[in-house]
């Protein structure tokens, strides 16, 4: 990972096509066109990678989220779970439509803790959103039946396991509907986008009006068209689309690498007793774009950060406890209500209630984990190169920790 790596001469003759025609817009202006519609293109390649029925573009992995939870009828009021551990584009989603993020711990596979979901659930819980981070997957069994059992809305926020899959099914592709970021550092890139997946029509309909200020698509030109619904401009543009369609050909290679390089690395670490590796409820599914582990304790995980970056060797591994975009912990802008509009009430109260919540259950996992990105372009002699290095460096600490105790 990230897909940009090995950017190409597909992705420029997919460009080359918009541009010889000028049209960069996804909708109207048939006739300059000349048939090329790369957006609706990428919409169906999506479809038959992925085994949904429909696939909805849109301009980010945040604007996907808000796309999908509008279509799904999730509002003003409405609870919706969601892990400590994700990037801040899930909550800031969930406040977009009026919803409350209800946040809940993480177990050790980094996402949603199912029996945290169970106690969080109230009478105004409308959907629970598990969140794929750094490649794997939640336990989507236990989260399906916790959501038929209380008759609440599964939503995928599956934007950073682009090609990981569940017992056979694609994430994203598993709940009511599902959501990939296109952004410049996910797997597969389109510079900037995102995009719904669903087996539903009706949801797919609500999905194309709401990325288009409410049109229905079904006039004889943009004027023409109808507005059932109010909506947005969250459109992907063509040239965007024509990214993704280069890269989305390359998804089957970058799992290929994630995976060889993965397990490369991963063997240095697994010879060392304290390191033990995140849980993976389906291993098969994983698309190894992260290698994430811990060690026995916050600090000697702080230790061997430490370790690392004398020796100028820390880039590419990630502490997310102490990270600002990713983590309960640094979300001072969320705890202390800070918008520059004004919020509903009841997302104010909810929101001041995570200063005073208990996240140790997570802090006591993310205290202990660095997540190791995986780079497309190493070469294996570089894999074994940093899998020895990070593995002296773990050896050291955890050696001058016993000498000290």
């Amino acid at each position: 990972m990230p897909g940009f790596e090995l950017f190409g001469e597909e992705e420029k003759k997919h460009i080359n096509d918009v541009m010889e025609t000028g049209i960069i817009m996804r909708y109207g202006f048939d006739g300059p066109r000349k048939g090329i519609f790369k957006a609706i293109e990428l919409e169906k390649r999506i479809t038959e990678v992925f085994g949904c029925q429909y696939a909805q573009l849109t301009s980010s992995g945040t604007s996907a989220l808000t796309t999908a939870m509008a279509a799904l009828n999730i509002g003003f009021g409405d609870e919706v779970i969601m892990p400590s551990f994700t990037f801040v584009a899930s909550f800031e989603a969930i406040l977009s439509v009026g919803a409350i993020p209800v946040l809940v711990d993480v177990d050790e596979t980094l996402t949603l803790d199912p029996e945290a979901v169970r106690a969080a659930i109230t009478p105004k819980t409308r959907c629970v959103m598990p969140v794929h981070m750094c490649g794997s997957m939640a336990d989507m069994d236990a989260l399906k039946a916790i959501c038929t059992a209380h008759n609440l809305i599964l939503l995928e926020d599956a934007c950073q396991s682009i090609g990981g899959t569940y017992k056979g099914k694609h994430l994203g592709t598993i709940g009511h509907a599902g959501t990939f970021s296109f952004d410049f550092v996910k797997t597969i890139t389109c510079g900037e986008g995102g995009v719904v997946m669903t087996n539903s029509k009706e949801v797919l309909e609500k999905c194309d009006g709401y990325t288009d200020h409410g049109h229905d698509h079904k006039g004889v030109d943009r004027g023409a068209d109808l507005h059932p619904f109010v909506g947005y401009n969250f459109r992907i543009s063509e040239l965007h689309a024509a990214i993704g369609l280069g890269q989305i050909e390359k998804l089957p290679t970058i799992l290929a690498i994630q995976k060889k390089n993965n397990h490369i690395l991963r063997s240095y670490l697994a010879e060392i007793p304290e390191v033990t590796f995140r849980v993976v409820p389906d291993p098969e599914g994983d698309n190894f774009s992260f290698l994430s582990w811990f060690l026995p304790t916050e600090s000697l995980m702080r230790a061997f950060i430490t370790e690392m970056k004398a020796q100028n060797i820390l880039a590419g591994n990630f502490y997310w406890y102490d990270n600002n975009w990713h983590y309960i912990k640094k979300w001072h802008h969320l705890k202390e209500v800070t918008f520059l509009n004004n919020v509903s009430e009841a997302q104010k109260a909810a929101l001041l209630q995570l200063q005073t919540q208990d996240f140790s259950v997570s802090n006591a996992v993310m205290s202990r984990c660095i997540s190791t990105a995986i780079s497309l372009t190493w070469t294996e002699e570089q894999v074994h190169d940093k899998g020895a290095k990070m593995a002296a460096a773990i050896k050291k600490v955890l050696e001058l920790a016993a000498v000290s105790a």
